[in-house]
């Protein structure tokens, strides 16, 4: 069956997985639905304790069983270390056909792949899937398709019972004998837990492991003692050092920082720019680095912004020590310098994904913001962009919150260089689509700025400042003409994951390769 992006979804994978197909981003708006149940139990009286020794004797009095649904957060991005050391311990105890639930997968489970080969693991819904995660399910190794979705849809999934969690993993750096947790107060601090409050909410068993046991009460609590059932001191729980890796490093390319000084340029053009404008950036490259760009024309302007959400970085939180802002949304920190900030700043607040990105409740953060910077891996004539698959068709990135924020935002702004690595970033057709064009309205290149023609008012504003403006198809012309038109990849029929919609419905699919040999250019 056709979806509303143009991509054929089998009838196979729709009975499979029960899903519908994409009819567009506000098809569900208004929905009604029922919250799932949530098993509870009662503690009446007891020791006050919650401490146990060891996982194994964690998983015993977790009902730990063959088939269970785990979940894990991904604060510590590439310094996590809570995942690897469940999994091991599930490993040895032999259980199998595992589904794992978690926020965001990178190369800190790398140590997952046995895992997959063996079927300890056999499903895995997540965000993304970076490293040997993702090579592994290119592959075609995981035994079940592979879900990734959206941080609001994660939670639109947990909330209706799609997802059931029966035992949540949360790492805490600190947290007391009865369970009261926060990201900050350790020797391993992570800023917020802001993804495992769904999992705390909903999850049937939730279990704390730490490296900071402190007294009782552990107030103000991130993740209450009224939701966690065990708690585990272990060595370690994370490497903050690793928090700031990847996509989340700081950007010194000449190319990157000329692209956003243009796109600060037009927004200050846009009739959004004003006192008390909401923002978002991404995490990569151009995106934070508009932060900064942007910073001066609010000077010269003298025009302050209302919030600022989603992910932080030391350039937000800069302005918001200088008065800029008026306080910042927090739902990650990339940085050490944010971690901080939120310790000291009475107007950094913590939010949960549920306020942020659910698209399934009364109203998220995401609705509220007038502009959100993106990167992509590739965009296309159509404005569909893909964030989680490599142009050589394998899994390397993650949804995060891109379709929220395009989806919400009245003004979304994508910044790519026209190429990346020897291939062109615009394209006619995108590998996969990851977020809707219906939902993007810029495209900002180190070649010129594409709007879309959705949006005329943006075209009028940016003619008007004299930027440079490009047609989606002549930024793909120029594209071609300096690399050459990229060759259709070859895949087999076996579907290895979905790109699910945040309404729950298949955006896409990814089909196993044929070989892994690179793309191969043809010239046009």
């Amino acid at each position: 069956m056709i979806n509303a992006v143009g991509r054929e979804i089998p009838d196979a994978v729709l009975a499979e997985t029960g899903k519908t197909v994409f009819r567009g981003s506000r098809h569900f708006d208004g929905y009604s639905y029922e919250k799932t149940a949530v098993k509870a139990r009662a503690r009446i009286g007891g020791e006050g304790s919650k401490l146990e020794s060891n996982l194994q004797e964690v998983l015993r009095k977790c009902n730990a069983h063959d088939g269970m649904t785990i979940s894990f957060h991904h604060h510590f991005r590439e310094g996590d270390l809570v995942a690897m050391q469940v999994m091991q311990a599930i490993h040895e105890m032999g259980f199998k056909n595992i589904t794992i639930c978690a926020s965001s997968l990178s190369k800190a489970q790398d140590g997952l792949v046995p895992m997959l080969e063996d079927g300890t693991v056999t499903h895995i819904e997540s965000s993304g899937v970076r490293g040997k995660i993702g090579e592994a399910i290119s592959e075609g190794k995981l035994q079940g398709i592979a879900i990734l979705r959206s941080h609001g849809g994660r939670v639109r999934a947990i909330e209706t019972g799609e997802t059931k969690i029966d035992i949540a993993f949360i790492g805490a750096p600190s947290c007391d004998e009865y369970g009261n947790c926060r990201a900050v107060g350790g020797n391993s601090n992570c800023g917020v837990l802001s993804y495992s409050a769904i999992d705390a909410e909903y999850a049937e068993y939730v279990v704390v492991l730490t490296d900071c046991l402190v007294p009782f009460p552990n107030f103000p609590a991130d993740i209450s003692m009224t939701d966690v059932d065990y708690v585990l001191k272990v060595d370690a729980i994370g490497d903050p050092e690793k928090i700031a890796t990847g996509a989340a490093r700081p950007v010194t390319d000449r190319r990157k920082l000329m692209m956003a000084e243009s796109c600060a340029k037009f927004i200050a053009a846009t009739p959004y720019f004003k006192e008390g404008f909401t923002f978002q950036t991404g995490i990569g490259g151009a995106a934070s680095a508009t932060a900064l760009c942007l910073s001066e024309k609010m000077r010269e302007k003298n025009i302050h912004m209302g919030f600022g959400a989603g992910g932080m970085s030391k350039p937000m939180c800069d302005l918001l020590d200088e008065g800029l802002v008026s306080c910042l949304l927090d739902t990650q920190d990339f940085d050490l310098p944010s971690i901080e900030n939120l310790i000291s700043h009475p107007k950094h607040f913590s939010i949960s994904t549920k306020e942020y990105a659910d698209p399934f409740c009364k109203g998220a953060v995401v609705n509220k913001l007038d502009f959100v910077i993106l990167g992509t891996l590739e965009a296309d004539v159509h404005f569909h962009c893909n964030v989680v698959m490599s142009s050589e068709g394998e899994l390397m990135g993650a949804q995060g919150g891109h379709p929220d924020t395009a989806a919400g935002a009245k003004c979304t702004i994508v910044i790519t260089p026209l190429v990346q690595g020897r291939i062109p970033t615009i394209r006619n057709d995108v590998t996969t689509v990851t977020t809707p064009g219906e939902t993007v309205d810029v495209i900002v290149t180190d070649y010129g700025i594409a709007i879309n023609p959705r949006r005329p008012e943006l075209l009028e504003a940016a003619k008007a400042a004299k930027l440079p403006i490009k047609s989606i198809e002549e930024l793909r012309d120029i594209a071609y003409k300096i690399c050459g038109e990229p060759a259709k990849l070859e895949y087999e029929d076996k579907v290895v994951a979905i790109i699910e919609a945040r309404d729950g419905s298949i955006m896409d699919v990814v089909r196993k390769r044929k070989d892994k040999s690179l793309i191969t250019l043809s010239a046009r």
